[in-house]
């Protein structure tokens, strides 16, 4: 069994599923989904995701109640980041969108089964 180990950092794209004009969920969240599939793809970068149930402040003052995308990125170059999170931001008509950044401990194990031939 072999394995590399290296500290990188995890970044977390948060992303409400509620228009910020409308304030309400304006399509279904497996379309979202799908875009937010696209999007990484265009980027060729990694990534893994959670549906949550959030809360956000509006910039007027207004609670509302959200599904959130919270996108996970491990070591991905921040302007591609940064990029990522701008495209959701627009395709998803948000306000805002928040990235959190983390240092983790990462590591892949390799393993195969030995096959005779």
């Amino acid at each position: 069994m072999k394995h590399r180990k290296s500290m990188m950092i995890e970044t977390k794209i948060y992303v409400g599923l509620n228009d910020s004009v409308t304030k309400t969920q304006i399509h279904d969240t497996g379309t979202y989904v799908e875009i937010l599939r696209k999007v990484c793809l265009a980027y060729q970068t990694p990534f893994s995701f959670d549906v949550q149930e959030g809360g956000y402040i509006h910039e007027n003052g207004e609670y509302t109640n959200e599904k959130t995308l919270v996108l996970t990125l491990i070591d991905a170059d921040k302007k591609t980041v940064d990029e990522i999170a701008k495209d959701l931001c627009v395709f998803f008509n948000q306000e805002s969108v928040l990235i959190t950044e983390d240092y983790i401990r990462a590591y892949q194990i390799r393993e195969s089964l030995e096959t005779e031939s």
